[in-house]
């Protein structure tokens, strides 16, 4: 190797060293841009990441995307192993595991739209919790009469759940094989595809008085979990 190729070796391996240091004291996951600094100008950050990946490829704690964002998470063959040190906690009940299926495939999705594939009003409550949880959010406003509030999941989902995109939620066929679907379904039933992105042309950005404590301008119903 020349001069040069060693000095280029060295500055990769400083690299991989800051962004695995940065990494591992992260509460949650990074986005590249938010990495850039700790780099220099002209460092690769998402080729950095994708050789750091490959370095903790088999070890106990992978490099894992969620989303834009990346993290150190324990290896899932190992997952069990941790399992005895989680702390309890209350399960969701089933109007808000309900209500989060359907945000996660249906989004952008308004509380009424939600009403209208579970059959039964959408309490607040239920809506707050899932937002204290950090899995949903406040995505836009629909452009229809009352401009509801649209929902959608976070990164926050996605790394709870182990999924690096929304395109990795499970199929048809893999619900029906966990047992979550029956499997007398109609043939013609579909999964429907969420939607991963900015806002959509039938959304507007969320007002500037928009704030947690009024999520909805609807949202004056009796809560579903009562």
């Amino acid at each position: 190797m020349t001069e040069v190729d060693d000095e280029r070796a060295e500055i990769t391996d400083r690299h991989l060293r800051v962004l695995e240091a940065l990494l591992f004291a992260a509460s949650e996951p990074l986005e590249p841009a938010s990495l850039m600094p700790y780099l220099g100008e002209g460092a690769d950050v998402s080729a950095l990441l994708l050789q750091l990946q490959a370095r903790y490829a088999g070890r106990g704690v992978n490099l894992v995307q969620r989303g834009n964002g990346w993290a150190f998470r324990t290896a899932e063959d190992l997952g069990f192993l941790l399992r005895r040190q989680e702390q309890e906690t209350r399960p969701l009940s089933r109007p808000a595991l309900e209500t989060l299926a359907i945000i996660a495939y249906h989004q952008p999705t308004t509380r009424a739209e939600i009403e209208e594939v579970r059959g039964v009003a959408t309490g607040k409550g239920t809506i707050d919790l899932l937002m204290e949880a950090g899995w949903i959010r406040m995505r836009g406003r629909r452009r229809t009469p009352g401009r509801p509030v649209t929902y959608g999941t976070t990164e926050a989902f996605l790394d709870h759940f182990g999924l690096e995109t929304l395109s990795d939620l499970p199929g048809l066929e893999e619900l029906k094989g966990s047992g979550l679907l029956s499997g007398r379904l109609p043939p013609s039933m579909q999964i429907p595809l969420p939607f991963d992105g900015a806002l959509r042309e039938d959304e507007d950005p969320l007002d500037p008085d928009d704030h947690d404590d009024d999520r909805d301008r609807d949202d004056d119903g009796e809560d579903d979990d009562a």
